[in-house]
């Protein structure tokens, strides 16, 4: 080739520009004017790095595009007209759709004034959208049906209540939940609430943060499901029987429990947990004890037989023993169920044919008695003894003022064919009435007072044997079942959730077999059951941390 045409030839290659993608020109377009060697070195060092990068976004987009078609032919024709609807039409740009998705921050300077802030909100957020449609039976009240459910059912108040609405259901429950409450907890009282104020609020951080120490406490109150406690050793260890325990009560003011059976004795031990050394003991001679039981001021020890008509009363101050043979007035053959009024006024023998007799307490003379239809299975006192409650055979429950003894209320136990026990709690809250089916029904004393068909507020099914023993604990947040014909059939109920226990009695050991009587030590920090093998089984209950 001639020099002058080779020389023609490299001029040309070096004029010769690809298409700008840059300015947007398209593969296959028309190239751009070409510009001189000399302006092409002059700009050339400059551009070389922004022209790469703009070189490689470009091919990203056209990867990303090709891609996005690849899978907008796979889609089915009613999934892109879904997205089409909530996305919108955003397939030529994607940034559109990142603006509408993303949520606006407001950021506010601490010298803007409020004005500007509320304007820069206004901006920054989008308008709320309507809804698409709405539903007019979420309009419409709906009714809940009451006969189908057995809860809801009790709930009725007449048989034309076959049906109520949301909000007279609402109202209803929170009636029930008053009722079995005692009323309003204070937990529950919008007004118990205060507010403090900001210096008040900053002083207690400040304090917060100043001291050291354990911030968190326990609850004081008794929580369910799980109940710790230890098994002592017998409250009689140190003067074993074979007899029946009739009778298990701890001393009200001393760490001291008595233990009363079959054996003709009355024995006091000091309840240490580990030991528990004897005090003394009473033998009565040809009388086998069906009861026995302190004084209010526990200065006193009344005990009765299985067959005689005498009282004794044993002065533990004096320590002499005086029985009380003849009650001016009582008429009855024998004497073996009674009760102690919790103030320490008055005595309530259990009769026979349905008798209540009332007695004074500091001179054993008869003060009046009351009369219910049938049997007398079972009597105690109100926590102010002001009332005496009292089960028949035929299943009622009556109510009779102490001081006028007039018969205040009667009423049906529900589901019970006749009475076994009966108990009120300390803080005059409850009535438990346990009945020959093994159920126990626990009511509110108020409505067992004021309505003539009360519904109890819990039925304990645990046990499947009559139940013939019920004891509240002093605080009121355990209730002790037990029935005396089948072993191992006692249970600890956890108030007010109504809920037994799940670790008590411990089946696997069997060694509490037929349960007879049982008791709270006067801080709920022991409890004691007396068995038919002449055994006075002790726990303590670690939650207490006092006797």
């Amino acid at each position: 080739m001639p020099p002058e045409r080779r020389r023609r030839v490299r001029q040309d290659r070096k004029t010769q520009v690809r298409p700008d993608r840059r300015a947007g020109a398209q593969w296959g377009g028309p190239p751009r004017k070409a510009a001189s060697s000399c302006q092409q070195k002059s700009l050339a060092w400059p551009r070389a790095a922004p022209a790469a990068i703009s070189v490689e976004a470009e091919e990203e987009n056209r990867l990303r595009l090709r891609n996005r078609l690849m899978l907008e032919e796979d889609k089915p024709a009613a999934e892109r007209c879904l997205e089409e609807l909530v996305f919108g039409d955003v397939e030529d740009d994607e940034d559109a759709l990142l603006r509408r998705l993303r949520v606006p921050l407001v950021q506010v300077q601490e010298d803007s004034d409020d004005s500007e802030v509320e304007k820069e909100a206004k901006d920054n957020f989008l308008p709320q959208k309507k809804p698409v449609w709405l539903d007019e039976e979420d309009e419409d009240e709906e009714m809940v049906d009451m006969m189908n459910n057995r809860f809801r059912k009790d709930m009725m108040k007449n048989a034309s209540e076959n049906q109520l609405s949301k909000d007279e259901l609402q109202k209803r429950l929170k009636e029930e939940f008053q009722h079995a409450m005692g009323g309003v907890p204070a937990w529950a009282e919008a007004n118990k609430w205060k507010t403090p104020s900001d210096d008040e609020s900053e002083e207690e951080e400040d304090d917060l943060l100043q001291r050291t120490g354990n911030f968190i406490s326990t609850s004081t109150s008794l929580p369910k499901g799980i109940l710790k406690m230890k098994n002592c050793q017998h409250a009689n260890a140190e003067r074993p029987t074979t007899a029946r325990i009739s009778s298990v009560q701890f001393h009200p003011r001393a760490q001291v429990v008595m233990v009363a059976g079959l054996d003709n004795a009355v024995s006091l031990f000091q309840v240490d947990g580990k030991t528990n050394p004897k005090i003394q003991s009473i033998y009565l001679e040809k009388f086998p004890i069906f009861k026995a039981c302190f004084s209010a001021n526990g200065e006193e020890v009344l005990a009765t037989s299985t067959h005689s008509k005498i009282l004794y009363v044993y002065d533990m101050l004096a320590g002499k023993l005086i029985p009380v043979h003849q009650v001016r007035g009582l008429k009855e053959k024998i004497v073996r169920s009674f009760e102690i009024s919790p103030d320490g006024s008055f005595l309530l023998i259990n009769g026979v044919a349905g008798y209540l007799h009332l007695l004074s307490m500091k001179t054993k003379e008869l003060i009046g008695s009351m009369k219910i239809n049938g049997r007398i299975a079972a009597s105690t006192f109100s926590s102010d003894s002001k009332k005496v409650y009292a089960s028949s055979g035929d299943g009622e429950v009556y109510v009779w003022d102490v001081n006028s003894r007039k018969c205040l209320n009667r009423f049906v136990d529900e589901g019970s064919l006749y009475g076994l026990s009966i108990a009120t709690s300390r803080n005059g809250q409850y009535v438990a009435c346990g009945s020959n089916c093994g159920v126990v029904n626990i009511y509110n004393q108020d409505s067992c007072l004021q309505e003539t068909n009360p519904k109890p507020i819990k039925a304990i099914m645990n046990l499947v044997t009559g139940v013939t023993s019920l004891t509240f604990n002093p605080t009121t947040e355990i209730l002790a079942i037990a029935s005396a014909n089948m072993k191992e059939a006692v249970r600890l109920v956890h108030l007010p959730s109504f809920t037994v226990f799940s670790n008590f009695p411990v089946v696997k050991k069997k060694n509490i077999s037929l349960i007879h009587t049982m008791d709270f030590s006067p801080r709920s920090g022991y409890f004691a059951l007396g068995n038919e093998k002449g055994k006075a089984l002790m726990y303590r209950l670690h939650h207490y941390s006092d006797f």
